[in-house]
């Protein structure tokens, strides 16, 4: 009995000194990233994790903590606490990805880059692993990644990779989270593309609940994709943003989606209508269908009456959702998912109608977003009834009437944007009552007549504390409003076209400090502005159109500044701020010269000073890099361009009207991204340059009217593709019309012209520049203002030069043409014919040339036509009386061509029958005789002269005898008469 205790003791010890030994050799191998164990790493792991180091470059330092034996305690790596193995590589870059970075700089600095190195194969443990928002510099996904068949997590989202998403993913069967987002645009513009050839081998993931392919290109499996998903129950979260899947396919044959909760298919273009399936999962809670072409009737909305609805989220903005279909949806929601909506958005649609009162029923909506669609009539009143309702946006509607007094109750209300809708009658105090937490208040109406009427009172003590407030078009008591005073918070104010006058009190000078944004234009505010005026960093302020007077003060922090269309006076400031991009005085009283000192504003990319009494030269401008816009119009300037001025050709819009400057246009040859020239009422010279057709491939207005320009048109004139606004008007120029302006091609079809206008990187600020700015055209006779269907213009003016011959044929390909002036010229020959195919013009002026034929029948179709002008001409035959020509009753129009007849000439065309062809006959037979008669004449008359003096020969001598006696006086005459002068 002892004998085997003791044996059994002594079994039991060995075993126990085995494993100790055992234990003591492992643990040289590895350590743990727990803190009850001190064993270092396992060498192969170490080793791999420092080769994997070799292949990246650290700008920032990240990976410097990867130094000795202790690797579990490394930066981004996680060890498990008994077995020390690596479990996880977490090496995500701390400010997040590249576009929602608050810190662009510090973002690019912490991006790891190069390549990712085989090595980390020998972490065969590897459960987690995310290397996202690094660059990989567009290389693809590593096969080998296939291989981590442990891998629970992976995230490889918007770290630059490009090329086929590797199917060897399919073999991580244990996967539960995979993000594969990224983004096609890379910073600084660069593209990348990255795509799934075949999605079958997602279906080996079972386990998968969380699947982010966003911006990854699915379109070659647009037709399984659905089907292949399906095949994972476990799948709780699904975004597929802008992953270019066309089509949702309208049925399944078997709903496998049990656990799903998000569909997130936004921006993919989708062109079907909403499918019944959608509508029968009752475990989702989110769905964003937005930024599609998904139409048709929400006939499905129905489904939910079968199944219970959990969905707190429905999002179907930007598509184009059959109207009419706003009453069905809303009371479908109110009925079956009345208490888990929270947030609606169907912003952006084609509906319209009046919203019913059902919405009310929508208890815990906290969003709504309803703004651009036509929604019409009043909005209801049972809004009130929306407790928890945090954001209301119904902005850019049809709604009329008065604004329900019950959006008062909403308590919980933080933005709420009224604005670009039909509002009447009056908003009061009882609008805003309990309104305590309301930050962001928009309202704005279209009813020019009867303006909505905001009137709190003087002496009303608001509930809120507004960070940005918007009121635009509606009727404000004529004084400031004192309330804004209580608003300690504010960084935007825009009190836009709402008839407050006379001078801006003292106290708000004092909330400058804090705004950002700040737009009182078109008012009659006047009086004199303060000296100095601070406001936040990087702040935009716009006091256009009103009143204000004297000298324009500093402003501080401000890098946009509009003060176009007031009194102001004085030289310009030489103290702006340095950062400033958006410089707008025009149309003021301001004198003097152009500082030199903005060539300090490196940042400047508009300048806009026309319709000043500035003079002199225009300065030296090297520095200004980014200047895209200017705008010098309208002064009294002298000299030449400087040739500075492209010194970084990225300016694209330059307006020198009406000036006193003068020599060649060769300074403006390296602005090579022009869009806009225009120089009318100079005194430029010479020839108009050939490199304007071949250094300016974005050119899409030229206007150099009222100039000194010689010679001939440039034929390269033709290769401006873009080109739609011609007016080379009142020069000199000589020769033909090129036949190849008929190329042009952006005058062929109509077209927008505003995408290529608004070049990259100046969209906001030109959009702002053309809101309040007109372009002046030479069109029907007079000059006009464009700006809203300026993109729209399509021009041609040649008029008021020497140009000769005939009006070429091709001109007639220009279908989209809208204007074309040709008077004022020595052109010859007949009006085409095919000027019927001009169906787009509305403006032809041909006056004052030496055209002859008929007016060609065909235009009485040109439909458009408005404003015509043939006079002083040399044509013939009766006028037009059909379609088009019946309006035009002015005799003035047909004036100066006496062979012209019918309406509204006072000559009748019933004794001209020139249109038969036995007029025409009669008219040949007339000629006929009328020559030979004379040819008759002429023999007749030479040899009863000349042949009687050759037959008798005493006339003969007595003929030449006389000559000899007349030569001879004259000689004498001569010789006598000049000695004495």
């Amino acid at each position: 009995m002892i004998t085997s205790i003791f044996r059994h003791f002594v079994l039991l010890f060995l075993v126990h000194l085995f494993s100790l030994q055992f234990l003591s050799l492992q643990a040289s191998d590895f350590s743990s990233h727990s803190t009850n164990l001190t064993l270092t790493c396992w060498k192969i792991e170490k080793n791999a994790l420092l080769k994997f180091k070799e292949g990246l470059k650290d700008p920032s330092g990240r990976l410097s903590s990867w130094v000795g034996d202790y690797c579990c305690a490394w930066h981004g790596i996680g060890c498990h606490p008994q077995t020390g193995h690596v479990t996880e590589l977490d090496l995500r870059n701390p400010y997040g990805n590249q576009f929602l970075t608050r810190d662009p700089t510090a973002f690019e600095l912490s991006s790891l880059q190069g390549e990712i190195n085989p090595s980390l194969l020998g972490l065969k443990y590897l459960k987690y692993l995310d290397l996202s928002s690094n660059n990989f510099e567009q290389t693809p996904i590593p096969n080998f990644i296939g291989s981590f068949t442990h891998l629970h997590y992976l995230n490889l989202s918007y770290a630059s990779f490009s090329g086929l998403v590797p199917p060897h993913l399919g073999n991580l069967s244990n996967l539960k989270y995979l993000d594969l987002s990224t983004n096609t645009i890379l910073m600084g513009g660069t593209f990348q593309h990255i795509w799934v050839s075949d999605l079958n081998w997602i279906s080996s993931l079972s386990l998968l609940k969380y699947l982010n392919l966003g911006e990854i290109d699915l379109s070659s499996t647009s037709t399984n994709w659905l089907q292949i998903l399906n095949m994972l129950p476990s799948l709780v979260e699904l975004h597929l943003p802008y992953c270019n899947l066309r089509n949702l396919p309208p049925s399944l044959s078997v709903l496998n989606f049990s656990s799903i909760k998000i569909i997130n298919l936004h921006g993919n273009d989708i062109t079907s209508s909403l499918p019944n399936w959608l509508f029968n999962i009752s475990t989702l809670v989110k769905l964003r269908l937005s930024d599609n072409e998904i139409w048709g009737s929400l006939t499905n909305i129905d489904a939910w009456k079968n199944n219970p609805c959990n969905l707190q989220v429905l999002v179907l903005s930007r598509n184009r959702i059959m109207t009419g279909e706003i009453v069905k949806l809303v009371e479908s929601l109110s009925k079956y998912c009345n208490n888990s909506l929270e947030e609606l958005d169907l912003s952006y649609n084609d509906f319209d109608g009046q919203i019913p009162p059902s919405l009310g029923n929508l208890k815990n909506m906290k969003y709504l977003s309803l703004h651009q669609n036509s929604f019409s009539g009043p909005f209801p009143v049972s809004m009130g009834n929306l407790s928890s309702l945090k954001g209301l946006s119904i902005f850019s509607n049809k709604f009329n009437g008065r604004i329900p007094e019950t959006i008062g109750k909403l308590k919980d209300l933080t933005y709420l944007y009224l604005d670009d809708n039909n509002w009447g009658g009056v908003i009061s105090k009882i609008h805003f009552f309990h309104l305590k937490n309301l930050k962001y208040f928009w309202l704005s109406s279209n009813v020019g007549e009867n303006p909505l009427i905001f009137d709190v009172g003087d002496s009303w003590v608001p509930p809120f504390s507004l960070k940005a407030i918007s009121i635009v078009n509606c009727k404000m008591d004529l004084k400031f409003p004192v309330w804004l005073q209580t608003q300690k918070e504010l960084s935007y104010i825009h009190l836009i076209k709402v008839g407050i006058s006379n001078l801006l009190p003292d106290w708000f000078w004092k909330l400058t400090p804090k705004i950002k944004d700040l737009s009182l234009r078109n008012n009659k505010l006047g009086g004199n502005l303060p000296n100095s005026l601070i406001f936040a960093t990087n702040s935009y302020i716009d006091l256009s159109l009103n009143l204000f007077e004297g000298p324009i003060p500093s402003f501080s922090g401000v890098i946009a500044l509009c003060l176009r269309q007031n009194l102001l006076s004085g030289s310009i400031p030489t103290n702006f701020n340095l950062e400033l991009f958006y410089l707008d005085l025009s149309e003021n009283r301001l004198n003097g010269s152009i500082p030199c000192s903005i060539n300090k504003l490196e940042s400047l990319e508009v300048l806009s000073l026309e319709k000043n009494q500035l003079s002199g030269k225009i300065p030296s401008w090297k520095k200004l890099r980014r200047l895209g816009l200017l705008d010098l119009s309208n002064n009294n300037l002298s000299g030449t361009i400087p040739t500075s001025l492209c010194a970084q050709s990225l300016l694209f819009h330059v307006k020198l009207d009406n000036n006193n400057l003068h020599g060649k246009l060769s300074s403006l040859r390296n602005c090579t991204s022009l869009v806009e020239l225009s120089v009318v009422n100079n005194q430029f010279s010479g020839s108009i340059p050939r490199w304007i057709g071949e250094s300016l491939p974005w050119l899409q207005i030229l206007q150099l009217r009222g100039n000194m320009f010689r010679g001939k048109i440039p034929t390269n004139f033709c290769l401006l593709s873009k080109l739609h606004v011609l007016d080379l008007g009142l020069n000199t120029l000589s020769g033909l019309i090129p036949p190849c302006l008929g190329n042009l091609s952006s005058l062929h079809c109509l077209v927008n012209h505003s995408s290529d206008r608004y070049c990259d990187g100046y969209g906001f600020i030109l959009y702002h520049y053309w809101d309040d700015h007109n372009m002046e055209f030479f069109v029907k006779g007079k000059w006009l203002d464009f700006t809203d269907i300026l993109d729209l213009l399509n021009l041609i003016d040649l008029s008021s030069n020497n140009l000769e011959g005939e009006i070429p044929e091709e001109i007639m390909k220009l279908s989209a043409l809208g204007t074309l002036n040709l008077s004022h010229n020595r052109l010859t020959g007949n009006i085409p014919k095919k000027i019927g195919d001009l169906q787009q013009l509305e403006t032809l002026d041909l006056s004052v040339n030496h055209l002859s034929g008929q007016i060609p029948a065909i235009m009485s179709s040109m439909t458009l036509l408005n404003h015509l002008n043939l006079s002083h001409n040399d044509l013939s035959g009766p006028i037009p009386s059909a379609n088009q020509f019946q309006t035009f009753n002015d005799p003035s129009i047909f004036e100066g061509n006496p062979k012209l007849c019918g309406a509204p000439l006072p000559n009748s065309c019933s004794t001209h029958k020139t249109d038969t062809g036995k007029d025409r006959d009669e008219n040949w037979l007339e000629m006929l005789w009328f020559y030979i008669g004379v040819v008759y004449g002429f023999v007749v008359g030479f040899w009863a002269v000349c042949g009687t003096l050759v037959i008798k020969r005493s006339w003969r001598h007595a003929y030449f005898q006389f000559i000899e006696e007349m030569k001879d006086r004259i000689y004498v005459f001569v010789a006598v008469r000049v000695p004495r002068l």
